[in-house]
């Protein structure tokens, strides 16, 4: 395996038994297998066993517990032969909780489902994604984003209309227009640019004091990987980009990314920010980085362990980006 496939969410050779996903006896009867197994949901966050190294919790389809749910299982694929199903407890509501917590950029509270064991915990997967096995990863990251995308498409984008989950949740169908909709994955570039031994790193607006990351961007209607490489670096720090080469990808399920790490030379050394897309950008030796990397540089923290700027900042280092 090359190192650019060992990023976090990576993948990990998931069968996904997309011929099952048209076969509705197929997948009733896949659910019904003794076999089959759980990942369950609430809210976006994964139930998982806290302790290191974590793992996601596998329960049986027949549990108590999934009762709460209220939409239908969504078919991840085969574990081992077995199936597996993500099943959305979102309409549970814990006995006390703070709401202002939900969603925030790394929500370390943790809700426990009174029908299941203390040690069992709802998590958000942001915080707890680099605790997870490469297949536990997939799977996670997959319902995740699936449901994500369920629950701000409930209606028919051409005619109005409240559509249907079908396809095993791998499609919403209208029954007033006929039109099917499938999950959306928007395409994103992040880019390790560099001048002689120096990479360009920056900040936005809100983000923790001292944590900058490679410059990031989504990808126009119409454009390359490369051209979108280029637009995103001038227009955020102003700094004109050269040659461009792709790197490695990551799905990243916040809310629901595809992210293309990139990397690219630049031509000129200058910056001037656009405020409105960033707060500050810098230019970084690869000394600095290394100092940054330990956690010794009196401005800057490391890049967040489990994702794709980390991975790619950790091999430029390491000289292993291959």
């Amino acid at each position: 395996m090359k190192n650019a496939e060992q990023v976090t969410f990576g993948g990990s050779g998931l069968d996904r038994a997309g011929e099952l996903r048209g076969n509705p006896q197929g997948l009733a009867d896949a659910a019904a297998d003794p076999s089959a197994r759980a990942i369950v949901f609430w809210r976006g966050k994964p139930l998982i066993s806290p302790e290191r190294p974590a793992g996601l919790i596998r329960l049986g389809m027949d549990h108590a517990v999934l009762r709460d749910a209220t939409e239908p299982p969504i078919l991840l694929g085969r574990e081992d032969g077995m199936p597996v199903f993500a099943v959305d407890l979102s309409s549970w509501s814990p006995a006390s909780f703070d709401e202002n917590s939900l969603g925030g950029f790394l929500d370390p509270t943790e809700q426990r489902h009174p029908a299941l064991p203390d040690w069992m915990v709802f998590a958000e997967l942001r915080r707890v994604m680099t605790w997870l096995s490469p297949r536990d990863a997939e799977l996670a990251t997959s319902g995740k984003a699936v449901f994500g995308w369920h629950q701000t498409h409930r209606f028919c984008a051409c005619c109005g209309v409240e559509t249907q989950m079908v396809q095993g949740g791998w499609q919403r169908k209208c029954a007033s227009c006929n039109a099917a909709h499938f999950p959306r994955t928007d395409p994103v570039v992040i880019m390790l640019i560099t001048h002689g031994n120096s990479v360009l790193m920056g900040r936005s607006p809100g983000w923790p004091k001292g944590m900058y990351s490679l410059l990031a961007g989504f990808v126009e209607p119409g454009e390359t990987l490369e051209a979108a490489v280029r637009r995103e670096v001038y227009e955020e720090a102003g700094v004109q980009v050269g040659d461009v080469g792709y790197l490695a990808s990551q799905p990243w399920p916040f809310p629901a990314s595809l992210m293309f790490g990139c990397w690219g030379q630049a031509t000129s050394s200058d910056i001037k920010i656009d405020p409105v897309e960033i707060e500050d950008a810098r230019w970084m030796t690869r000394e600095e980085m290394m100092a940054v990397s330990q956690g010794y540089h009196p401005e800057v923290m490391p890049a967040r362990k489990g994702a794709i700027a980390h991975f790619l900042l950790e091999r430029w280092l390491e000289d292993t980006l291959d």
